[in-house]
């Protein structure tokens, strides 16, 4: 058991999953707060990292691609108030922050967890119902239908339909773009056979935010809707053409399965999987290339 408690939040680790409570510090965002407690399975992270400073440091998680629904809704434009995988802590806690990083990074290896994206949502998404008031409307789930509501701001070519619903089976795509400099954001719900989409101030399926508090919250709205359609990953797949199938076997891998190979020293190995683990961490290989590197080496066990 590992565990860090910090004035924004605690994060403790099992062996299977790091539980992520958010703390009442005022560097705590709204989302944060609303999000709650979060669970991430030891198989839906990529790695961790700590990163010292001189009055404070910080860990992070990073989750597979495709792992978390808030993370794909958000694609990386969470504000750092807002992200829950983030955790300042102070220099005085650097030992413990260290400690917690190797921990999650030796289960990662003993459990030879796959870096790369994920086929389908490990994290459940928030909970529901979930309704959010922010910009020119409301948004409200229950995880079936999503209902819009205009309010004083809206504009009439908009609000003159009334209230908008629909179920999430009529969805193509769910988007959320925050507010950014002088450009507005928005949360958009793209119904399956509909037309290009006029802009979101006009939009009837569109909330459009003014940059206030609450516009993270419509980031959980559009993940709790996202984690109930198809994961991106699987519809592409499904898109995709079959490969042919392969008459014969490659020479040189069939050669190279039926080669014995020699059996290494087991510490030796484990301190290359270390190795390994570290340069991945540190940017200096892809996750394409740990994961392949990771794999040649686990073959010599």
């Amino acid at each position: 058991m590992a565990e860090i408690i910090q004035k924004d939040g605690t994060w403790t680790f099992d062996g299977d999953a790091v539980r992520i409570v958010p703390g009442r510090d005022k560097g705590v965002g709204l989302l944060r707060q609303t999000l709650g407690e979060v669970v991430v399975p030891l198989r839906a992270l990529a790695g961790i990292s700590h990163e010292p400073g001189r009055r404070a440091g910080r860990l992070r998680l990073r989750l597979r691609d495709g792992a978390d629904p808030l993370l794909q809704v958000t694609g990386g434009r969470l504000p750092e108030a807002s992200d829950p995988y983030r955790l300042t802590v102070d220099a005085d806690r650097t030992g413990v922050a260290e400690y917690f990083v190797d921990e999650v990074r030796s289960a990662l290896l003993l459990d030879q967890v796959d870096p790369g994206p994920a086929d389908a949502y490990l994290l459940p998404g928030p909970a529901v119902p979930i309704s959010v008031a922010a910009g020119d409307g409301t948004v409200a789930f229950d995880g079936d239908r999503v209902a819009l509501d205009w309010n004083w701001t809206t504009e009439e070519a908009k609000s003159s339909g009334g209230p908008r619903e629909f179920r999430v089976g009529d969805l193509r795509a769910v988007e959320w773009s925050p507010s950014k400099g002088l450009e507005n954001g928005w949360i958009r719900f793209t119904l399956a056979g509909a037309p290009a989409a006029p802009a979101p101030k006009y939009d009837p399926h569109t909330v459009e935010l003014f940059g206030f508090k609450k516009d993270p919250l419509m980031a959980l709205v559009a993940a709790a809707v996202a984690v109930r359609m198809p994961h991106p990953r699987a519809a592409a797949a499904a898109a995709e053409p079959a490969p042919a199938l392969s008459k014969a076997p490659v020479p040189e891998l069939a050669a190279s399965a039926a080669e014995p190979v020699a059996p290494e020293d087991h510490d030796a190995l484990l301190r290359r999987l270390r190795e390994l683990g570290d340069l991945h961490q540190g940017g200096i290989l892809t996750a394409e290339e740990f994961a392949a590197a990771k794999q040649a080496v686990l073959r010599r066990f």
